[in-house]
């Protein structure tokens, strides 16, 4: 039994990441990176009921259809991916498509030497680590992601996957049904190409240790390409317009103050690996004040 003084696993992570970013500083080489639209509207964090997803902001706006990966027989309907490891997922291979200006990432020889790059602990079983990776790589492959954004006056639409290719080992297991280990996946020439032009640098330490909360990743995401274009007065940001961005999966007794005790929390841990960022809570709302991102501006 846990005593009063034990802390989990996840504010374990936090602290020592809170502690080592108050020390040292960021560098380009602790960079992963994200795709800017999908730092104001991010994948679902829990399980979606059916087939589409859709989340906006503002002028932005994703909208995710599940779709289907052959399996050497037949074509498997996948879920929509959701919670905290297609974000680990996404950045990672956006990283190494940028740093390496390649579109085609190698995954590895199976699914725990992946998950070890990604810094997560391995667990077998059906609720273990290992099929939530393949479930969510899986998911994430075959899905459909139409995201649009205005700009300067002009309404423009990505449509399409933005993984173009799945290359995947298959196996029969214990019950007869095949299972897809992936070993290479390559990103479609839209999203390559959206990615070089849109993608946000994010401490990879501080992401990482996000990674107990699909909402505190996306809170992050969200400060690390919004804090730094702020110029001149603070952004008021009310309640409401918050919920409408993050909060629809919030639809209880009391959804309104539901979201708000989730997101302060959630908050507050970003703030903890995020000290550079000039939020303040007030009256109503939040404050947003500008801020230097994650990653410092090249020379």
């Amino acid at each position: 039994m846990n005593s009063p003084l034990s802390i989990s696993k996840f504010e374990e992570s936090l602290l020592e990441a809170s502690s080592e970013i108050s020390q040292y500083r960021a560098t380009s080489e602790d960079a992963t990176y994200f795709h800017s639209i999908m730092c104001q509207v991010g994948l679902p964090r829990s399980k979606v009921d059916g087939t589409t997803f859709e989340r906006r902001c503002g002028g932005a706006v994703l909208l995710v259809k599940a779709g289907e990966l052959w399996d050497g027989e037949r074509f498997v309907s996948q879920p929509i991916p959701y919670g905290s490891m297609p974000r680990l997922i996404l950045s990672y291979m956006n990283t190494i498509a940028l740093r390496d200006r390649t579109q085609e990432i190698k995954v590895g020889n199976s699914a725990s030497h992946f998950m070890k790059i990604l810094g997560k602990k391995v667990t077998g079983g059906k609720t273990g680590t290992i099929q939530n990776f393949k479930t969510q790589i899986q998911a994430l492959s075959a899905c459909n992601m139409t995201l649009g954004f205005n700009v300067d006056g002009m309404a423009h639409t990505f449509n399409g996957q933005p993984i173009k290719h799945f290359e995947a080992l298959f196996a029969d297991n214990a019950e007869g049904n095949k299972l897809l280990w992936p070993e290479k996946i390559v990103f479609s020439d839209d999203y390559f190409n959206s990615l070089i032009d849109r993608a946000v640098p994010l401490d990879v330490r501080a992401f990482s240790s996000l990674n107990g909360s699909a909402l505190a990743m996306d809170i992050y995401c969200w400060l690390a390409q919004r804090l730094h274009r702020i110029n001149g007065r603070p952004v008021l940001l009310h309640w409401s317009n918050l919920r409408a961005q993050f909060g629809q999966e919030y639809t209880g007794k009391d959804p309104a103050n539901d979201f708000k005790k989730s997101f302060l929390k959630s908050l507050n841990q970003v703030l903890a690996v995020y000290p550079l960022a000039r939020v303040r809570r007030v009256n109503g709302g939040l404050l947003l004040m500008a801020s230097q991102p994650p990653i410092p501006y090249r020379d």
